[in-house]
């Protein structure tokens, strides 16, 4: 259907400070929905009480409230400001919390504002994890054995009942806030108190864990015509058991059957529709059982997130864009060159090439903190790498964390022998990529480091491959490198800095770079354009890489 022109304005809901846990993608979903609005001539009034952020920038909004992120300030704007529709999807949990309350009280409806993007059903539906685990039950999609318990004495009466080990995860918290893993007693009340705490509703869900299942992550778009497309799907290369921010992820996914991906893509659908009849953008996650392909779902967010910043980027498809349209009326199949020159948004983009998102952390900066990664986010931010094999997007994503990575190599760091790093690589810690590169290096088998860690073989095998291109380089000097090699080298993403390093004898990366020109080896520039160049795109950016 057409826009809806009775919304002549939007309030859209900020996230607030950006925060571990919470951070700044959200703040890019949020421009791109207050320009998606404005382009259709919606008068644009934002609240959001951080001023370090592009949204909060005059030019974004038609009136910017750089208020706390209260119900009391959103009354004073609606006192303010004739605003028809409130748009709550673009600022993270905090804005759905906020709207919820506001909703609660009247304030909604005393104004004559109506929710959009999302209804307070569907946030109540996704974020209480007893009515969750009840939908799941009746949608016929199997979840984790699990209760709900609303005091600590509860919790631990349902702990003895399930079994460890278990995942303590609260109530309409983000980034895993309060959220963690209990292996056994000792840790329990610990976990308990902490999550009850956490929880703004004092409830936490009791769940047995599937530690070492695989972690996926799908993003989806709906409209008031209940059309559905899938924009991205995200392979966590961390196993369950490490909050997905604080994941390694790779997209598409990479080691999905056919049919467990169908599988997955007709159980998301279903999840979405489950939830209600809002138009927008969701985010559903699974864990797979990597024996037998069985899947539970994990969890549903019934708005933008962190992963869709990331797959908006990934697939140069504009979720939030799209989904701030798709909020005020428009059906998907209506909005015309908003990606494609010639097709409309109703399509799911294909991808030729890969996307790796490493994750960055700061544990030098917070002494004493515990550097063991769980189920609460601790990284304060993020590098996304595009490559044309996973090998290649890997190492560039290694290059671009400024913490002395050179590729997938932290060279001089460690000291370790084999068996120590094996034994290092089952708890999962930030440099756990590096060490299982160094592992494999010293002799380390495939076999033994996939049952240490839990992580899909095909990842090993990938890391194998640039360990095995990285003894070979080793034996010749720049002069003596054979080209094929160079050239083969260049397109496993090997930095010249890199190849300096490997290469024996001394070379500076000047030298590797003017004997790779020399060799005519340079970057040629392909195009992120969303239909892998099935139709001419409208929104492309552009990636370098060594590939012919």
């Amino acid at each position: 259907m057409p826009k809806d022109l009775s919304i002549k304005s939007v309030l859209i809901v900020g996230s607030g400070p950006i925060i571990i846990g919470q951070a700044c993608e959200f703040d890019y979903s949020g421009s791109q929905a207050a320009r998606s609005l404005r382009e259709e001539g919606v008068e644009v009034i934002l609240i959001n009480s951080n001023p370090a952020t592009i949204m909060t920038d005059p030019m974004m909004a038609d009136r910017v409230y750089l208020l706390p992120l209260t119900v009391e300030s959103i009354e004073k704007i609606l006192e303010e400001n004739k605003i028809d529709a409130v748009l709550p999807t673009m600022g993270g949990q905090t804005a759905l919390n906020l709207c919820k309350e506001a909703e609660e009280m009247g304030i909604w409806e005393k104004f004559g504002v109506r929710m959009i993007g999302v209804d307070v059903a569907a946030i109540d539906m996704a974020e209480d994890r007893e009515k969750f685990r009840q939908l799941m039950v009746k949608i016929g999609i199997a979840v984790a054995p699990s209760r709900v318990a609303n005091s600590f004495l509860e919790g631990k009466e349902f702990a003895q009942e399930i079994g460890f080990p278990l995942v303590i995860r609260p109530s309409f918290t983000l980034g895993g806030t309060g959220g963690g893993i209990v292996h056994g007693k000792e840790d329990l009340d610990a976990a308990l108190e902490r999550g009850l705490k956490a929880s703004p509703m004092h409830e936490v869900l009791v769940e047995k864990a599937v530690l070492g299942w695989k972690e996926f992550e799908l993003e989806l778009l709906r409209d008031q015509n209940d059309n559905v497309v899938i924009i991205c799907t995200v392979e966590n290369l961390d196993p369950m058991g490490v909050h997905t921010g604080d994941s390694i992820t790779v997209a598409p996914a990479m080691t999905l059957s056919d049919t467990a991906f169908q599988d997955m893509r007709n159980k998301a659908i279903l999840m979405m529709r489950s939830l209600g009849n809002f138009s927008g953008g969701c985010n559903v996650q699974f864990a797979q059982n990597p024996e037998t392909e069985e899947l539970i779902a994990v969890e549903i967010n019934p708005r933008v997130s962190r992963s869709s910043a990331l797959a908006s980027k990934a697939t140069g498809y504009p979720i939030a864009k799209i989904a701030a349209k798709l909020a005020i009326g428009y059906s998907l199949d209506e909005l015309k060159n908003q990606i494609t020159q010639t097709t409309s948004a109703y399509f799911e983009p294909a991808l030729d090439y890969v996307i790796v998102k490493m994750p960055r952390w700061n544990f030098d900066k917070f002494k004493g903190a515990n550097d063991t990664l769980g189920l609460q986010m601790k990284s304060v931010g993020e590098v996304m790498a595009i490559g044309r094999s996973f090998t290649e997007a890997i190492q560039k994503a290694c290059q671009s964390l400024e913490n002395e990575a050179i590729g997938l190599g932290y060279y001089g760091k460690s000291l370790m022998k084999s068996e120590e790093l094996v034994a290092y690589i089952k708890t999962p810690k930030w440099d756990r990529i590096f060490r299982i590169k160094d592992a494999l290096m010293q002799g380390s088998t495939v076999k033994s480091i996939v049952q240490a860690t839990k992580i899909d073989r095909w990842f090993i095998y990938q890391i194998q491959l640039i360990c095995t291109m990285e003894k070979e380089i080793a034996k010749y000097t720049l002069d003596t490198l054979p080209v094929d090699l160079f050239k083969e080298a260049k397109k496993n993403g090997f930095g010249d800095v890199q190849l300096a390093r490997i290469l024996h004898g001394d070379c500076t990366d000047e030298q590797v770079y003017e004997k790779r020109k020399a060799l005519g080896i340079t970057r040629v520039y392909k195009m992120v354009d969303t239909c892998s160049a099935e139709f001419e795109a409208r929104t492309p950016y552009f990636y370098s890489t060594f590939e012919n």
